[in-house]
């Protein structure tokens, strides 16, 4: 019998040389051969129970479906599936469902897969995948996984080590450069390529958070798609080109309708409940009820599903756009109808701008007509997809835009978490997503700013900790100045005066970063004068710029200055003469802005910082960017968006003018009798709901002025003019989520480069650069934008106005005399 099983195990040992039939022994009296039997070498015949067997892939999804979407949030795709269940067929056995080692399996492969930083989705043509699965296979016995942390320290130390630390480049998706200290699957390995570890940072430079900073341009942001049927952002595979197929504007529009369309079926309002159930009438009308029996939900109606249904009520998503003819319609993904806005209201009243271009919530009742606009442009099976009737539209109102929280799913607290349904994985800059990177960021942030404190309590030991951290300047400030125009002196004695305030500053606490908006020019100096008259007057005028620049080398060699151009700045003002030109427009060209790239260089070079990479500092750059650019600080944890555009006034130009619901009531006051009827007493109360419906202006603020909501406003002071129209602007913007909510005639955007002028995710700040809005300071639903004016106040002369911005806080509109 034992002879029995020491053939049994020759059978699955690794073959040795020595005579045909060794007898093992431990005994020197008989020949062992050279490789002997050790004791651990009996595992083999475990691991020749495990038979292989074909596992077909249907027959693995919902395994794979529960383990990688439900609590990974990763998407498989067919091959990997295939890939998947191949490998559990081989090394798992028949008993990958009873022992459970085919979920052990694809736990292991998911937190691997998202410690590599794969992405969202798992493609089994990857590279990524084979080496997961070739290292698993390598750690496996008997159908189980050895060591999960044996394997993750084998999955991090497979990592190339020659790669260099390189803390400026690092983009989520690469592998890192260090292996992990800790063993959390939770955490990204995209963490060790920006250098932040446990450890506190050594260098000089690290400890600024001007370190952290990047400037990301319009045309390195990645392009992204919203997939309608994975339910999840892609990247867009085709080269941009500035001259794009016609069919690209069409992908630009439906992938607005789409963003739009997903955030507002997110929206607790348009969400309907299994358990609450209302027999009212689908209106955009909602009871302030918390009780669920009462609360109605919204439905949005396809506009091809208006056919045959004259009469009835409907609520409608789409474009407000204008028809050949010069009246207002709205499209959406199924067609066209024809649109009549004579008595409809604004929800809430006077709340944002109403511009064709932008994508709108309409309610109201369809009507089939023999004779209208859609009948006589094709009727009901019409040129272009539109329908015949038209609709009648009441209450007109911006699609609520989504905290930024919400967007990304993930709550702040002691331990960030997931709260399902966010898109935290996607990294919409190119800096790292909000779920790999963002808590080690936040902690990272947290430790600077203990340790400046710290060295502020040191500096002046005869303070408090308290006073100092409140009296001492932030170093995370950044400092807003508005169009500057270089062809007026005045312009630049305002600049040299602010520079002057900020310079006088104690050492360590400058101010992290200087943003200049244009237009550089009152005048698009490219597009007149003769052949090189223009440029050369053009580059004169920056020329002016750094020789005022020169005389503060210490705000030079110590800050980031951030040039962002206007309409008139080259070269886009050569062939626009002033007009409107596409978004996103180009950074001002290097042949211009020379002289100023040489004063920077020249303060780095006195302060001794020019070349000396060695002493880990960073020394002051001018960063020339795109309109409209990024501005990141730690990653995903501070997104400040910069965009200079006459926005105020060009809503204003294009506005749809729509009946004041004060004025009609008033009316219908004077026209119906003293005792009002129950149905227009029911209308008044159901116009309060639905501004409740839509209304954000409980989380807007600004200057920590008082917010009146819909049914005290007529009761309370009326809100100044100022004030008002800021609301209005930043609510317009930030509904729509889109730089640009007009028609392409009004204002052009490259078909390709679009999604650089997306706010989804809202960003955690925006610089909205508008000489034709006043200044202010504005927090709406958690965005804080900023709107610094002119750097010259109107009216008033010698007085120069610019805005300074906490990071993490909020701005304030500031004034000197010069």
């Amino acid at each position: 019998m034992q002879g029995n099983k020491s053939l049994a195990a020759s059978m699955f040992a690794p073959k040795t040389p020595g005579p045909a039939n060794p007898i093992p022994s431990s005994s020197p009296a008989f020949g062992t051969p050279a490789h002997t039997l050790k004791p651990f070498a009996i595992a083999p015949p475990t691991k020749a129970t495990i038979l292989p067997i074909l596992l077909p892939p249907a027959t693995l999804r919902p395994l794979a479906f529960r383990t990688f979407t439900k609590k990974h949030s990763l998407t498989l795709t067919s091959t990997a599936l295939q890939e998947l269940a191949t490998f559990i067929g081989r090394h798992c056995g028949s008993g990958w469902r009873e022992e459970g080692l085919a979920e052990k399996v694809l736990e292991e492969v998911a937190k691997s897969w998202k410690n590599r930083n794969g992405g969202v989705i798992v493609d089994g043509a990857s590279q990524e995948l084979k080496d997961i699965l070739k290292t698993l296979e390598g750690n496996m016995s008997g159908g189980r996984i050895v060591t999960g942390r044996e394997l993750s320290r084998q999955n991090s130390m497979s990592l190339d080590s020659s790669q260099e630390l390189d803390l400026s480049n690092t983009r989520l998706g690469l592998r890192p450069a260090k292996a992990l200290s800790r063993n959390d699957t939770e955490t990204s390995f995209g963490m060790s390529g920006l250098g932040v570890g446990e450890a506190e940072p050594d260098e000089e430079g690290l400890n600024h958070p001007r370190h952290w900073l990047k400037v990301v341009n319009a045309y390195d942001q990645p392009r992204m798609l919203y997939n309608v049927t994975k339910k999840h952002f892609e990247k867009d595979p085709s080269k941009p080109s500035l001259m794009p197929p016609a069919s690209h504007k069409t992908t630009l529009f439906r992938n607005r309708y789409n963003v739009i369309h997903q955030r507002l079926l997110r929206n607790e309002s348009f969400q309907s409940s299994t358990v609450a159930t209302t027999k009212a009438a689908p209106s955009l009308k909602r009871s302030n009820s918390s009780n669920l029996t009462t609360q109605q939900t919204y439905k949005i109606t396809p506009i091809a599903n208006l056919l045959g249904r004259h009469g009835s009520h409907h609520m409608l998503l789409g474009l407000l756009s204008v028809l050949p003819t010069g009246g207002l319609a709205i499209s959406d993904l199924t067609g066209t109808i024809s649109l009549d806005l004579s008595h409809a209201v604004a929800i809430p009243e006077d709340s944002a701008w109403f511009t064709p271009g932008m994508i709108v919530l309409v309610d109201g009742v369809y009507e089939e007509e023999e004779e209208s606009t859609g009948k006589g442009l094709g009727g009901s099976n019409g040129v272009g997809g539109i329908i015949g009737g038209r609709f009648q539209g009441f209450f007109l109102g911006q699609p609520p835009c989504e905290k930024r929280k919400a967007t990304l799913g993930v709550v702040s607290g002691p331990d960030d978490h997931t709260i399902g349904g966010g898109f935290g994985w996607i990294d919409f800059l190119g800096v790292g997503s909000e779920r790999a990177v963002g808590p080690k960021m936040r902690k990272l942030e947290a430790r600077l700013a203990r340790q400046a404190r710290q060295q502020s309590s040191l500096a002046d030991p005869d303070s408090t900790l308290t006073s100092t951290s409140v009296d001492a300047p932030s170093r995370t400030r950044i400092i807003i100045i508005g169009e500057l125009n270089l062809d007026q002196p005045r312009a630049l004695q305002a600049l040299r005066k602010i520079l002057t305030l900020y310079s006088t500053e104690p050492e360590g606490s400058t101010p992290m970063s200087f943003v200049l908006a244009g237009n550089f020019t009152r005048h698009a100096v490219m597009a007149g004068g003769g052949a090189s008259g223009a440029s050369v007057e053009y580059k004169e005028y920056f020329d002016a710029l750094a020789s005022v620049l020169s005389d503060f080398p210490t705000l030079l060699s110590s800050s980031s200055f951030v040039f962002v151009p206007g309409d008139n700045d080259g070269w886009a003002s050569a062939f626009g003469g002033g007009a409107a030109v596409p978004l996103p427009r180009g950074k001002v060209p290097d042949l211009f802005t020379s002289r100023v790239r040489r004063a920077f260089a020249a303060a780095n070079a006195e302060a001794g910082i020019g070349n000396a990479n060695g002493e880990g500092r960073k020394g002051g750059e001018a960063i020339w960017t795109t309109n409209p650019s990024r501005l990141t600080v730690f990653g995903p944890s501070h997104e400040i968006v910069l965009f200079r555009d006459d926005m105020s006034a060009r809503m204003r130009r294009t506005a749809v003018r729509l009946k004041s619901s004060s004025r009609s009531a008033d009316e219908d006051q004077e026209n119906e009798p003293p005792t009002p009827a129950p149905a227009a007493a029911n209308d008044d109360d159901d116009d309060v709901d639905m501004a409740t419906a839509l209304d954000g202006a409980d989380s807007m603020d600004v200057d920590s002025a008082p917010t009146a909501n819909a049914k005290s406003a007529r009761s309370e002071p009326e809100i100044p003019h100022d004030v008002h129209s800021a609301r209005k602007l930043v609510k317009t913007v930030l509904d729509q989520g889109y730089l640009c909510p007009f028609r392409h005639a009004i204002r052009p955007v490259h078909w390709d480069h679009a999604g650089a002028l997306h706010l989804y995710p809202l960003p955690t700040a925006m610089v909205l650069a508008d000489p034709t809005a006043p200044p202010f300071c504005v927090t709406y639903e958690g965005c804080h934008v900023m709107n610094p004016g002119a750097v010259l106040v109107t009216g008033r002369r010698g007085v120069g106005r610019w805005v300074e911005y906490e990071l993490g806080g909020t701005g304030r509109v500031r004034e000197c005399l010069f």
